[in-house]
């Protein structure tokens, strides 16, 4: 006897989850297509040479890696970052600059499973490569945005810094080279653990007393924007209507951005920020052999779905179908099989029952269950006067009516 299981860290969504997630995807690609964004599919394998070596020490960690069986060495895509900048670089004759996609995945990583932290999970990106002007990256603040409001979020908050600028403040804080990038990755850690927390992190590290409490006053210091583009980036935001509020502490733990970093937090949800992502210049030109500008940002799906969950987002009534077309008896299959292509073939979200020997009772206590709002009965009688009792399961109530006006009252309510 096998025992039913998910492996570790994987998870089965099951239809009133899985709805929410296709809600989410639906609403984001329209904002997506709206701002002139294209999709992009990738392999969910790539050889480990691509990936490597692109996130981190800590990134390469949690690589899944392995040998096929053609003994090449291949590797599970951790992000959807990296293969786009193969894609541009394998396909750049011919793709049209600015390329601007949106790509929508699942990536994978071997991370130590805990809440909010999974080994399979899904990406949700986009991305403008080929211009180092500051309106794609304004414009990369501003999709996201509208995504966020599209799925009902009101009250957010967008920290911005540059990347560059932390490069030189490390370094001026006496941080040797060969750890500037290791600091960023521990002070990305700040609003988890704490300034105490990662001023010895630093010091366990390798950087010294006096540097890491250099870094520490970062934190309490308030400084006008600095930057290139960034005076820019933020003018542009605010004429869109977009404030941005200027974080000298915000990091971003991947090695890849070269100038601005940003996250999205939403107050009210304090698992993290739901959004986030920068400029990384530098990337593409490992696998173009010259140097292409991208700029791009990633929805943390899960948690935009937590955050939706928390704050009640979701719309009330989120059935595949609006209509359950009940079978009265054996006798009468055909004349709810008549019903359900007449309402199918008006685009109304039809489900019909699919035993005729299950009594009645039953088959309306599983439209029920599946939270459908309305259920169909077509008896003798509504035969006899082409009718049909249309049943508000929601409301509790029901009434006979004509199938020319059920079809008007469905279309109505859909």
């Amino acid at each position: 006897m096998i025992k039913p299981q998910t492996l570790k860290g994987f998870r089965d969504f099951l239809p009133e989850e899985s709805r929410k997630r296709q809600y989410v995807i639906n609403t984001l690609k329209k904002v997506f297509e709206l701002y002139g964004f294209e999709p992009l599919e990738t392999p969910a394998l790539e050889y480990e040479e691509i990936l490597l070596g692109k996130y981190g020490e800590e990134g390469d960690k949690l690589l899944y890696r392995f040998e096929d069986l053609g003994k090449r060495k291949v590797a599970l895509r951790y992000d959807q970052t990296v293969p786009l900048a193969r894609v541009v670089a394998q396909y750049q004759d011919i793709l049209p600059m600015p390329f601007k996609r949106y790509q929508i995945q699942p990536v994978w990583r071997a991370e130590n499973t805990q809440k909010g932290r999974y080994r399979e999970f899904v990406q949700c990106d986009i991305d403008t490569v080929g211009t180092s002007s500051p309106l794609s990256d304004a414009e990369i603040i501003a999709t996201a945005v509208k995504g966020l409001e599209k799925l009902g979020f009101k009250n957010y908050k967008i920290n911005f810094n540059s990347r560059e600028v932390l490069f030189e403040k490390i370094r001026q804080a006496g941080v040797p080279e060969n750890l500037v990038l290791t600091a960023i990755r521990i002070m990305d850690k700040i609003k988890k653990v704490g300034w105490e927390k990662i001023n010895q992190e630093l010091i366990n590290s390798g950087i010294s007393e006096k540097s890491a409490n250099t870094l520490n006053e970062l934190h309490s210091k308030t400084q006008p924007i600095e930057g290139k583009n960034m005076n820019e980036i933020w003018e542009i935001c605010f004429k869109m209507g977009i404030k941005l509020n200027w974080d000298l502490t915000l990091a971003r733990g991947l090695d890849y951005y070269t100038g601005l970093i940003f996250e999205i937090e939403i107050p009210e949800y304090q698992a993290g920020s739901i959004c986030g992502g920068g400029r990384y210049d530098n990337l593409i030109g490992m696998f173009a052999y010259k140097q292409i500008p991208a700029v791009g940002c990633a929805f943390g799906f899960d948690r935009t779905i937590e955050a939706m969950d928390a704050l009640n987002l979701f719309p009330a009534e989120m059935t595949t179908a609006t209509v359950l077309v009940t079978v009265f008896s054996p006798e009468l299959k055909n004349s709810s099989l008549k019903l359900s292509s007449q309402l199918r073939s008006n685009n109304i979200y039809t489900e019909l029952y699919l035993d005729e020997k299950i009594k009645l009772d039953k088959q309306l206590k599983y439209a029920d269950k599946k939270g459908i709002p309305y259920a169909l009965i077509i008896g003798p009688d509504e035969v006899k006067n082409n009718s049909v009792t249309l049943k508000n399961l929601k409301e509790k109530s029901q009434r006979t009516i004509s199938q020319n006006e059920l079809l008007a009252q469905l279309l109505k309510s859909s």
